[in-house]
């Protein structure tokens, strides 16, 4: 709502920073049924402060896909591609049956509504280089993120219509 920093008030700043907690705040609200992915913040110990560290989203889901050791994710769902993969759904419900884990597949194909920067995407590729080599992985997003485009979509006063030149 402000075109030049001639006409910047102190209202006016309040009220956009407000916006973008606002707007923060929503996304956890979001995510707070989620068992696993529910935070990207990790605050460390009570004895330890210096141990808090950030995890990204992507980089959770992607550790977790390319995670052998855990059967059945909680937070990520297969879905199921062929006959033998919707018996085994099915069998589930009746018996104790595995369902297929994502990373089981030889393809990956990750879609990121709302954006994904090349950072993100480079880390996808290096993450199941390391961890699942052999599968192949494609990302694919809406749009693909810039510094100044992240930032003007916290700006954004719609952001499920923002700006087309975004």
């Amino acid at each position: 709502g402000c075109d030049s920093s001639l006409n910047l008030t102190s209202q006016k700043a309040t009220d956009a920073v407000d916006g973008i907690f606002r707007s923060l705040r929503d996304i956890a609200r979001v995510r707070m049924h989620m068992k696993q992915f529910n935070s990207i913040h990790n605050p460390g110990s009570n004895t330890h402060q210096a141990s808090a560290s950030y995890k990204p989203l992507l980089k959770q889901v992607v550790e977790e896909i390319c995670n052998p050791d855990r059967p059945d994710p909680v937070d990520i769902e297969h879905i199921s591609s062929g006959l033998t993969d919707l018996l085994k759904t099915g069998f589930s419900m009746f018996m104790k049956v595995n369902r297929p884990h994502p990373g089981d597949h030889p393809l990956l194909i990750i879609f990121m509504v709302g954006g994904v920067s090349v950072p993100e995407v480079k880390m996808v590729k290096d993450l199941v280089a390391t961890r699942k080599p052999g599968t192949q992985v494609i990302v694919l997003s809406s749009v693909l993120l810039t510094p100044h485009s992240a930032v003007e979509l916290l700006f954004s006063p719609d952001r499920l219509q923002p700006n087309a030149h975004i």
